[in-house]
């Protein structure tokens, strides 16, 4: 059927021009002893066969960019397509414009003043069409904005004020961790989880891995997107739309951050920098650990099990329940025993909390 409509356009298009070209053409050529110049059916009928021939030559290659273009325009995300559609369609509105100030009359040959507005329009609706789709994120990021300011201003003045949730950014070693989906359960992040495309992708990457442990870290966090999606009751997104000029993940989540105005969920201790360098809100999974860890303070009691050497001389090492490392001055002669210590000191640090005690048989002997 498209092959058929691709002929048929070609029938039209060469009779079309036919109409237009060949009698300037013969004109041009200053052949006047040609009694059908003058037809314009005997003009369409040359123009129909030339191009009727043309289109033999050449349509299939027509029929396989349309199907090109059809499968691309049906892969490509709602949002690059409406992007790119305003982009267009300010192409062509300005192409109208330029043709309409030019005067495009007074050009020599008729024939150029027909196929300058045809050339405009083509190259301006490009050109705008590839400007929206790859300043989409700005664009949709404006709309945002835009929608949210129109919002305050339409509220009436006995409505209370409620601050707008803001997107829930996840990145790929919050979602390896696993930590994020306990955490939505008990209902402490709200809002919308936006998971990109181009971190699924790192995600997918990592569990494809020949090394072992780096496929089960990437299996593991496919498993708790499939949790956080299905158990959950939280609101999941997937950005399907990318970053083409940006090359590292950590540097795209900070931009769709900024267009989106949203949080970005990590517990990668650079990131967390690089995301308040650039301004940029962040929630990190290991602050919230180290918050809601039992507050230990010097002079406390605890028993604890020594269980290997630490860094300085005499040192051993202990651990709580909840991961956080213990240094018992003195406490290499207690490895693999239950002792009682006294706390001397604590030492927070954004890598977390560390403890420092001495063994209590050793303050008695004191």
């Amino acid at each position: 059927m498209l092959k058929r409509i691709v002929q048929a356009f070609f029938i039209i298009f060469g009779a079309v021009v036919g109409i237009f070209i060949i009698p300037e053409l013969f004109l041009l050529l200053n052949v006047k002893d040609i009694p059908f110049i003058t037809n314009a059916y005997s003009s369409a009928l040359i123009g129909a066969a030339v191009f009727l021939i043309i289109g033999k030559w050449c349509t299939g290659y027509v029929v396989n960019w349309v199907k090109w273009i059809e499968d691309s325009l049906l892969k490509a995300p709602l949002p690059d397509l409406i992007s790119g559609s305003f982009g267009l369609v300010f192409g062509l509105i300005l192409a109208y414009l330029i043709v309409n100030v030019i005067p495009l009359n007074n050009i020599p040959y008729h024939i150029f003043g027909t196929i300058i507005p045809i050339f405009l329009a083509f190259f301006l609706g490009y050109l705008g069409f590839q400007v929206g789709f790859k300043k989409k994120d700005e664009m949709m990021g404006l709309f945002s904005r835009s929608a949210k300011v129109t919002k305050k201003k339409g509220a009436a003045d006995d409505e209370p004020e409620i601050e707008d949730k803001k997107l829930k950014i996840l990145d790929t070693s919050v979602i390896i961790d696993g930590r994020i989906a306990d955490i939505c359960q008990t209902g402490f992040l709200e809002g919308v989880m936006v998971i990109p495309q181009f971190v699924l992708e790192e995600l997918q990457h990592i569990a494809d891995s020949s090394d072992v442990l780096k496929r089960n870290r990437g299996r593991r966090g496919l498993d708790i997107l499939n949790r956080i999606q299905k158990e959950l009751d939280i609101k999941v997104e997937i950005y399907e739309g990318d970053f083409e000029d940006i090359q590292e993940v950590d540097s795209k989540l900070v931009k769709l951050a900024k267009l989106t105005s949203g949080v970005v969920v990590t517990n990668d201790f650079n990131l967390n920098k690089v995301c308040e360098l650039q301004k940029v809100a962040v929630l990190n999974i290991n602050d919230l650990a180290n918050a809601v860890k039992p507050v230990v303070l010097p002079g406390e009691e605890m028993k604890v099990q020594v269980i290997k050497d630490g860094k300085e001389h005499n040192q051993g090492v202990a651990y709580l329940d909840d991961g956080t490392m213990i240094v018992v001055e003195e406490g290499r002669n207690y490895i693999g025993k239950d002792i009682d210590v006294l706390v001397t000191s604590v030492l927070q640090t954004a890598a977390g909390r560390m403890i420092f005690a001495k063994p209590k048989l050793l303050e008695k002997a004191l």
